[in-house]
């Protein structure tokens, strides 16, 4: 019986203290208001090289919208598909693309469309610095979704030495 006593009051200290500790400040890596003004001109910028008028959201990582540019003559629906998929992207710690592949091939996952927010179509592209995603940029606007993510993909790189 004593054994039995000390164990349990073993495992309630070691509970309390995983709970202590479960509650103690967190720091966390965050996307910049200027980061954010970056990531959002450059990624227009790199659809406009090709020719396409796009809208651009980044988000942090909470997928709160921190910076939001659209181009000349971009459509007006853009705006919104653009934060949709940089909110996807951010809170799915995901690419939007690889998350639509997913649900076409996977029946559990199609249910992800009915998620209030979620935009499962190619164009968010999680902002990582290491493995931990700070947040991320959506495109809208491209004709296609895999176009949308490659001017992601080339702004992200382009400010990939402030990823560190």
């Amino acid at each position: 019986m004593r054994n039995i006593l000390k164990i349990s009051v073993l495992a309630l200290s070691m509970i309390a203290a995983a709970g202590a500790n479960a509650q103690a400040v967190r720091t966390e890596k965050n996307m910049s208001l200027e980061l954010a003004n970056q990531l959002a001109s450059a990624t227009v910028a790199a659809c406009a090289a090709n020719g396409y008028a796009v809208s651009a959201t980044v988000v942090d990582r909470a997928g709160t919208v921190r910076a939001v540019q659209r181009a000349d003559n971009a459509g007006p629906h853009t705006l919104a598909a653009s934060q949709q998929k940089a909110f996807t992207s951010a809170s799915a710690k995901n690419t939007t693309l690889a998350m639509m592949e997913g649900s076409q091939k996977n029946p559990a996952a199609a249910n992800l469309v009915y998620i209030p927010g979620y935009l499962l179509l190619g164009g968010g592209v999680p902002v990582k610095v290491g493995n931990e995603v700070i947040g991320a940029v959506g495109v809208g606007g491209a004709p296609g979704g895999n176009l949308d993510e490659q001017c992601a993909l080339v702004a992200i790189d382009k400010i990939k030495d402030q990823l560190k």
